[in-house]
């Protein structure tokens, strides 16, 4: 019996910067066996043999490359109990250090959130490298009251945005599978399906702690309290049903439409937007944008920034806020041009009726790293 035509689709409109070879990404994993849809979002880009930006349902096997070596990152928001007027950027900036270790007790932090050692606690509480970060941010505007105002939120108080992973645990992850299935499928409730999947969503509760204990490191610096808001996932692969049907659902760079708002965020020198998803999701492989995503490949970057910007601009934005990052190499790789315009990508999804706009919050302090790479 022939397997069904998988569904295919690029949620960007004309206005919308989508590179060929992302999509040339997109659709050859679409034809990989037991895929059933392919979807890509407005931050669509080419990624390590399959695109980011995008969601795949697969149905009797799933295909760990396509959640990539870092299981588990995403996004949290914390509000704080700071006041946007007293925002000390400038002097945040001079003595802000998430660098090394955390010296606090990780066991407990763990225990705490269920989540048992796996002998990576050294990482824990760090940002990592690459799109990575923890941003200090204030209520731009709000869009929609009632939402705002039912997620306990005020608009004179500001909030703390985290974006890491798992660190080294889910390249470990994945680099077990690697080693043995290369590229490879693993077949539904066989014994390395659900060694996989024990492993994944070890690595995806991880992944919630380690966020969680780096806006507690950026709250300590700052002499801030706070509440979490949210926290979503958008590396994973887990069992959604789908007409009638149980299908794999794999998010690569892709933010879940099924877990309540999310926060979309573009380059340090943008807005970020926090959105309400709309509609039941599936055509959409209940999935959204997880960013801007990058217009340009990371050497691109850094000879175009290079040519424009000295390193110190780079430390200032639009926004007048402050940017924490003494890794040179990737101060021009994450500048603001490499990235694609939020506002764009956003109104996409508003348009293709994914998302309503919930509120738009700005960049007041963001920490890439400490670690000096000239």
């Amino acid at each position: 019996m022939n397997s069904p035509t998988p569904h295919v689709r690029v949620i960007a409109s004309p206005h919308s910067w989508v590179e060929g070879e992302a999509v040339r990404q997109l659709e050859a994993a679409s034809r990989l066996p037991g895929m059933r849809s392919a979807v890509g979002l407005p931050d669509l880009h080419p990624g390590k043999g399959a695109p980011v930006g995008a969601a795949f349902a697969s149905e009797g096997l799933f295909y760990p490359f396509l959640v990539g070596n870092d299981i588990g990152c995403g996004m949290g928001l914390w509000e704080l109990d700071l006041p946007a007027r007293k925002a000390k950027p400038e002097r945040w900036a001079a003595r802000l250090d998430l660098e090394g270790p955390w010296e606090g007790d990780t066991d407990a932090v763990l225990a705490s959130m269920g989540v048992k050692p796996c002998g990576f606690e050294a990482a824990l509480g760090t940002v990592g490298g690459g799109n990575h970060f923890a941003e200090v941010q204030r209520v731009d505007a709000v869009h929609d009251a009632e939402t705002f105002t039912a997620l306990g939120l005020e608009t004179a108080r500001l909030l703390l945005l985290v974006h890491s992973g798992s660190r080294g645990l889910g390249e470990a992850i994945l680099r077990a599978h690697v080693d043995r299935h290369g590229t490879g499928s693993l077949v539904e409730d066989s014994d390395e399906a659900r060694l996989y999947l024990s492993r994944h969503d070890h690595a995806v509760s991880w992944a919630r702690a380690n966020r969680a204990t780096i806006a507690g490191r950026m709250m300590q610096g700052i002499a801030a309290g706070g509440r979490r808001v949210l926290d979503v996932c958008h590396n994973s692969v887990t069992p959604q049903q789908h007409e009638g049907h149980t299908c794999w659902l794999h998010r690569k760079g892709a933010a879940p439409s099924d877990q309540g708002p999310v926060v979309i965020p573009g380059s340090r020198g943008s807005l970020s937007y926090l959105v309400l998803p709309l509609g039941d999701g599936a055509g959409h492989a209940y999935s959204l944008a997880h960013g801007a995503g990058r217009k340009w490949t990371r050497t691109s970057a850094r000879e175009r920034m290079r040519e424009r910007f000295t390193p110190e601009a780079l430390t200032r934005t639009s926004f007048k806020s402050h940017v924490i990052c003494e890794d040179r190499d990737l101060l021009f790789e994450e500048a603001p041009p490499a990235y694609k315009a939020i506002d764009r990508v956003v109104q996409d999804l508003v348009d293709a009726g994914l998302v309503r706009v919930v509120a738009t919050l700005a960049p007041v302090l963001t920490y890439k790293t400490r670690t000096r790479r000239e």
